[in-house]
Order: structure tokens, then sequence, then C-alpha cells
């Protein structure tokens, strides 16, 4: 009996000295469910769970939805978070689209939106282009947002 508690204390100092996450993934009809645990350097603990599926993958290109939950235990307090999101790459990869809508449960609803795009008009030059937009608190002030672009031209290809 005291072997047993022994070993359970040893068990459970080993756990806390050497923190790491815990993660895992199964298959689960078309997609798969994804988790994992772990705890951070402020002493806080977090959990999150979803599940993520290929909605087409073909000339189309690949489109990837995804939907979660988290949850953190902390000093300082708890927070909940639902979200989801939808990932786009063309099938020739150079162009891709992402939307990520999260709600804050008791709190904010956010929402974020980039897309990019690469345009190779030679073996040695190429235009790429993109732009964002988000808002931590849909329906209260103004959003965050920015393009980009960038002309490249390599002496003897990419």
């Amino acid at each position: 009996m005291q072997s047993t508690i022994i070993i359970g204390f040893a068990l459970l100092a080993c756990a806390f000295a050497f923190p790491r996450d815990i993660t895992w993934d199964t298959k689960a009809g078309d997609g798969k469910v994804f988790g994992t645990l772990g705890n951070k350097d402020d002493g806080s603990l977090f959990g999150k769970a979803g599940y993520k599926q290929d909605i087409f993958n073909d000339d189309r290109g690949k489109l990837t939805g995804e939907a979660y939950g988290t949850r953190v235990l902390g000093p300082t307090g708890d927070a909940s978070l639902l979200g989801g999101k939808l990932n786009w790459n063309n099938a020739a990869k150079d162009a891709a689209a992402n939307f990520e809508l999260t709600k804050q449960i008791h709190g904010r609803t956010g929402a974020q939106a980039d897309l990019s795009k690469v345009w190779n008009l030679d073996k040695n030059t190429r235009i790429s282009a993109g732009g964002h937009v988000s808002q931590a608190d849909l329906g209260r002030g103004k959003p965050d947002y920015g393009v980009g672009a960038k002309f490249e031209h390599f002496f003897g290809g990419f």
C-alpha cells in the first residue's frame, strides 16, 4: 500500500516537473477529431478540441472547414471560446483565402479574413499581392485592414 502511494506521488511529481502538452487526433467520418490538453508558463491550464474536414479537394482547389472550442483555467480567471474557420487554396497552390469567426462565451465575437495570390510572369519574375481584414469585437469600432504587393525579379531563376 505504501509503495503504491509513493509511486503515485512520484508520477505526479514527474508530471509537474516536466510539463508537456498532450495532443491527439483520430479519424471520424470524413474528417478528424482533434484535441490538446496542456499548461502555460503562467500556471494556467487549457484544453482545445474540435473537428476538421476537407469539404472538397479537386480541380477547384482544396477547401477545409474546422470547428473548435477552447477552455482556459488560469490564476487570473477562466475563459471559453468557440470558433470556426474555412481555408481555401487553389489547385495550382498560388492563391489562398481564409475566414475565421470566434465567439468568447459572455464576451466578444471576432472575425478575420485574408487572401493572397502569386502571379509568375516568367521564370525569373513574379508579382504577389494580398490583403486582410479583422475585427476583434464585431459591431464595435472600426476593423483593422491591410493590403500589400511585391514585385520580384531574380537573375538566375527562383
